[in-house]
């Protein structure tokens, strides 16, 4: 049976995900400016490591969701990534409107568009993952048992 559907889908798993992915993401950032990798520069390396503590947080964000959603889960990975759109739009529109003159040019449309489509497939790889682990207790790519 396949349990793809937007009914299956529960907004506060979801949040709880993301706020996982969040967590995680801060605790790999902090894990790589402690050991030095990364710092306060704006260099190429610092933006690969920066990518690399999104990628494992939002990974760990699907592993969440996949583990506890036993349906939807590459659902619940896409709107996790949302979730992120979201909150950034909000955040910015807050910062806009409430400090006049605060101006955010630190992410280009580029890597805004490459850091998000990341999140998306970290968190469905991270979500496929706890999903199978949750229903059949070994990892795997696919969502289906093949016949």
């Amino acid at each position: 049976m396949h349990t793809e559907h937007l009914q299956n889908v529960k907004p506060a798993r979801v949040v709880a995900a993301w706020l996982v992915a969040a967590a995680v993401t801060s605790l790999a950032a902090l894990a790589l400016l402690s050991s030095g990798l990364l710092s306060d520069a704006s260099t190429p390396s610092n933006t690969w490591w920066s990518i690399l503590a999104v990628a494992v947080g939002f990974f760990a964000g699907g592993l969440f969701a996949g583990f506890r959603a036993i349906e939807a889960p590459i659902l619940h990975a896409f709107s996790i990534g949302l979730t992120s759109l979201v909150a950034w739009f909000v955040l910015n529109a807050l910062a806009s409107t409430l400090l006049h003159g605060w101006v955010w040019t630190g992410l280009t449309p580029q890597l805004a568009l490459g850091i998000l489509l990341m999140q998306f497939v970290a968190s469905t790889v991270g979500a496929l993952l706890g999903h199978n682990l949750a229903l059949r207790g070994r990892p795997g790519l696919s969502e289906q048992e093949s016949v």
